[in-house]
């Protein structure tokens, strides 16, 4: 059985359970209601979370630990939250999985890692050519909070709530181990990239390899890849990206805000008082506003650092833009195409994508162009 279809079963006896138990409570007395919200104000909770991110992962890492510093804090240790890096209890991208069944109370990553999943997964993270980190944030928050309530429906299927746990803003392009004029250089051109956007470049010619984060400076140094996204200037930097390629592409087209997540068990989520689920949201949101922050400033300060080095800042062409975005956007009715939630999350996306654009029309994107003429 495979293991979608054994979360889909094992959580449809879990639902099943939990309303019969939720009947037979509903016929008890007012008073032992009461007793048993008493009780759950004064019990302690002690929960493992596991990270798709490496242990004290630069920002990524950091932010888990972070959280479960501050919950712990605020909750006068009524809610202690133990981080475990990937490997430590379950290899990363088991961390859906191992939170879903209930192995682990919460779990860190990036939606888009569960596309396999479920489709939908993946427009809570980012899609190429997708909204920056602000837009991103106000779909999800903004009005009535249409993108995270649809996130939470994607999730409820798998037995979990999903809580935002930042952004990295706008990514880098990527490296390159030779220069990018035209679309003829993306023929052939074998490159690091995931997801839809790897998907993109197949359209365009080239090959998307998948290569394990601890292998990216390797493989480009000796010529096994072209080009490789990572993140950004700051996590370029301590993999040592820019001494194995020359030239440092932008924009990150590819990722252009992607938002980060914490995920809950829904079971051990619904066992917690009301004051602690505020606690962990409102924790959330802290980690969410120092993640972007951090990535920001480490950004900025690490591409200066790496230009005095003598990396070459270089800027896709736009007939390359034009090629990438038609292929991607191939892509992504492709994934939609088949997945009713995956198409309705999307129309959302999309919608508030055109909706926001003229507003940053003539802010946003009037300023900076504006700067630049002075």
């Amino acid at each position: 059985m495979k293991r979608k279809d054994f979360i889909q079963k094992g959580l449809g006896s879990v639902a099943g359970l939990a309303a019969g138990t939720a009947l037979l409570n509903s016929c008890g007395s007012e008073e032992s209601t009461a007793s048993k919200v008493n009780i759950n104000m004064n019990k302690t909770f002690n929960w493992k979370m596991t990270t798709v991110w490496g242990k004290n992962f630069p920002v990524l890492g950091e932010s888990a630990n972070y959280l479960a510093d501050w919950v712990g804090k605020m909750s006068g240790g009524r809610l202690n939250i133990k981080v475990f890096g990937s490997g430590e209890l379950a290899p990363g991208l088991e961390s859906f999985y191992t939170t879903s069944v209930g192995t682990t109370e919460m779990g860190s990553g990036a939606s888009y890692y569960w596309q396999g999943i479920t489709p939908a997964a993946t427009f809570f993270a980012s899609i190429p050519f997708g909204m920056n980190a602000q837009q991103t944030q106000a779909w999800m928050l903004g009005g009535d909070a249409e993108g995270y309530e649809l996130w939470k429906e994607v999730y409820e299927p798998y037995n979990l709530v999903p809580l935002l746990a930042g952004n990295t803003g706008m990514q880098m392009g990527g490296w390159f181990n030779k220069e990018i004029n035209s679309t003829d250089d993306l023929k052939g051109l074998k490159m690091r990239i995931p997801g839809i956007a790897g998907k993109a470049l197949v359209k365009a010619g080239g090959a998307a390899i998948n290569v394990a984060p601890g292998e990216l400076y390797t493989n480009l140094e000796r010529g096994v890849i072209d080009a490789v996204e990572w993140v950004g200037p700051y996590h370029d930097y301590l993999l040592g990206l820019n001494k194995a390629a020359k030239y440092y592409y932008a924009p990150g087209w590819h990722e252009s805000g992607t938002e980060l997540e914490f995920f809950v068990n829904k079971k051990a989520y619904d066992s917690l008082p009301d004051d602690l689920r505020e606690i962990l949201y409102t924790a959330s949101l802290r980690a969410h506003a120092w993640v972007i922050s951090e990535f920001d400033t480490k950004n900025a300060e690490y591409l200066q650092k790496m230009v005095s080095e003598g990396v070459q800042i270089k800027q896709f062409p736009l007939e390359v833009m034009k090629e990438l975005k038609k292929y991607s956007d191939e892509a992504v009715q492709e994934l939609i195409g088949s997945d009713p939630i995956a198409n309705r999350v999307y129309q959302s996306f999309n919608a508030f994508r055109k909706k926001v654009k003229p507003w940053f029309d003539v802010t946003e994107k009037m300023y900076y162009n504006t700067l630049m003429e002075m």
